[in-house]
């Protein structure tokens, strides 16, 4: 029995499993939401989670982390292609949480997207909410994670979502599949910490430890046994699923002496690109294959930093697991892997420039909706009364971040339930279409701060017509500093078109309409831009933003409202009976 058909029929034994554990009333509670939902193709998949707090040591240290089902990094997601998935979602703790299944198209379940006060209020204390959704022709490596405060520190888990039975890989069937995902880890409490950076009005710290599958790895204080490990046998090739779930930082990754053969990026396939590292932005997931094809020995698989930005403070230390040879010396030092330097921008550019699509695509060629948006930080001026602890940001102001230097300011009820509801005073629709003025913006952004780097707060929304052709330009600015923003839509995926260093000129730019990758984030250059498309084809209220983390809670996000088009197939279903109340 082939490695890849035992897993899935060890899962399938999971998912029993969780089936009877799930409290009959939601069963027939979700069974009575699905009748009128996607026709039916694959199987249902039941999930139970509780998130919950539990205590774990790392880096000489002892805290409380919350985590799904007391697992760290949470239980895994296994299902196939156009299977339907309903979790109970529990929440244990006394803080809000909300789950987010990232890269999910979610077509016609904008109500189980996830993100709080965007689709939903948070699943309160005490409280449960069931998710459902299908993978609607959708396969391949995607995760979950937390979507409230800096929750998803250590609230994250893979979904791994298989082709249909008796469809293969477009690559041969590699021998075992890994999953490997890159996080950061803090000792402090995430959520604590996320208030204090706020009301501080300045950066947001380091954190104490890069991670892989949760571990630190030896390079790290009390860590040397705190390590994550693959076995793998001599000459077979092994699918490395990498995720990055991390919070505030970009990633390289490498395997020491061993080549990757990228096969998926965002979990649509690629042409089989190879390279000696990856780099992944949070939000992003890449499937790999590598081939032990050295000599036996122990192999150091890093992950280190990519910092595009200037003057910030970063952990500077990889985190580090092995892939180690059977047959290997077990104490044996393990041949380190070489990472680009930390601000290696051609390095990031050749991983890029190596993705497209594994066949030709259809591209929108006809754009009935165009948006120009620019991406950055903002300066705003001190309000405050006591300026040594609440502005300390650049010059003594507060720092922000914007798109079309619009900060966004999340509403008191979720924008999902004041759009359907028709409930005022949540939200407006005038997030502008470009930027409300053009300068120089990869080089000469307005940077006398924080005299002209003011942002504009607002909850504003771009509404699209059901089945209109979007082109979005995102432009990077300087008004602080350049940086790539892994900027993710939820809802869409979306082809990548083009990208390019300063500022975008439509007369120079170079576009790939024939096979572009299709991806969920995209890191917007450092100094630089980036075009996507896509077809407004699934109606809800759909987040826009970078995955960064602490960009994200300075208001570097927007909203796009895609309208109901005819019949039941192109409409926004009525929200599930359970949806928690803020």
């Amino acid at each position: 029995m082939s490695p890849s058909l035992s897993l899935r029929m060890a899962n399938s034994v999971a998912f029993v499993f969780v089936f009877v554990y799930l409290p009959l009333s939601s069963y027939f509670q979700a069974f009575h939401a699905m009748a009128h939902e996607w026709p039916a193709g694959g199987s249902t998949r039941f999930y139970d989670f509780k998130v919950q707090t539990m205590r774990v040591t790392k880096l000489c240290n002892t805290k409380e982390i919350v985590t799904v089902n007391k697992m760290f990094p949470g239980p895994v997601v296994y299902v196939q292609e156009d299977d339907r998935i309903i979790v109970n979602v529990t929440n244990e703790t006394p803080y809000n949480a909300t789950i987010h299944w990232h890269g999910v198209r979610q077509k016609l379940s904008c109500w189980f997207d996830g993100p709080s006060y965007i689709t939903q209020c948070p699943i309160q204390a005490g409280q449960s909410f069931t998710y459902e959704f299908t993978m609607v022709k959708q396969k391949g490596t995607f995760f979950w994670h937390a979507h409230v405060s800096w929750l998803r520190a250590t609230v994250y888990g893979a979904i791994v979502v298989y082709p249909k039975t008796g469809v293969p890989y477009p690559f041969k069937q590699p021998y075992e599949e890994h999953i490997v995902i890159l996080g950061e880890y803090w000792l402090r409490d995430v959520l604590q910490l996320e208030q204090q950076v706020l009301a501080s009005g300045g950066p947001a710290p380091p954190a104490d430890a890069f991670t892989i599958n949760g571990h630190p790895g030896p390079n790290y204080n009390c860590s040397r046994n705190d390590v994550y490990r693959i076995d793998v046998v001599p000459g077979k090739t092994y699918l490395l699923r990498l995720i990055n779930a991390g919070l505030n930082m970009e990633n390289f990754f490498a395997i020491a002496n061993h080549k990757l053969t990228v096969v998926e990026a965002d979990a649509e396939y690629t042409k089989p690109f190879t390279t000696d590292r990856v780099m992944l932005g949070p939000g992003q997931t890449m499937n790999v294959l590598v081939t032990a094809d050295q000599t036996i020995g122990k192999y150091s698989m890093a992950m280190g930093p990519y910092m595009s930005a200037q003057n910030i403070s970063f952990q500077r230390i990889s985190a580090i697991a092995y892939f180690q040879y059977l047959g290997a010396v077990p104490n044996s030092v393990s041949l380190p892997a070489k990472l680009p330097n930390f601000n290696d921008n051609l390095a990031v550019k050749t991983v890029m420039d190596g993705l497209r699509s594994l066949n030709p695509v259809d591209v929108p060629k006809k754009i009935d909706a165009n948006l120009f948006v620019t991406v950055g930080l903002n300066v705003n001026k001190c309000r405050s009364k006591t300026p040594q602890k609440n502005c300390r940001g650049m010059n003594n102001g507060t720092f922000a971040a914007s798109m079309n230097n619009i900060s966004f300011i999340k509403p008191t009820i979720s924008i999902l339930e004041a759009y359907y509801k028709k409930i005022g005073g949540q939200f407006t629709v005038d997030f502008p279409g470009a930027p409300l003025q053009f300068y120089d913006f990869a080089n000469g952004a307005p940077n006398n701060a924080p005299n002209n780097t003011q942002a504009i707060n607002g909850t504003r929304t771009k509404v699209l017509k059901f089945g209109s052709r979007v082109q979005l330009i995102f432009q990077d600015t300087s008004t602080v500093t350049t940086e790539n923003h892994p900027i993710h839509l939820h809802g869409y995926s979306f082809y990548v078109v083009g990208y390019g260093t300063g500022n975008f000129n439509p007369q120079t730019a170079n576009f790939n309409l024939i096979d572009p990758p299709y991806m969920n984030t995209i890191g917007v250059p450092v100094g630089g831009w980036a075009a996507i498309r896509f077809v407004a084809d699934n109606p809800g209220v759909w987040f826009m933003h970078c995955h960064l983390d602490i960009h994200q809670s300075w208001g570097l996000g927007a909203v796009l409202i895609v309208e109901n088009g005819k019949g039941e197939l192109e409409t926004l279903p009525h929200p599930p009976a359970d949806l928690p109340r803020c």
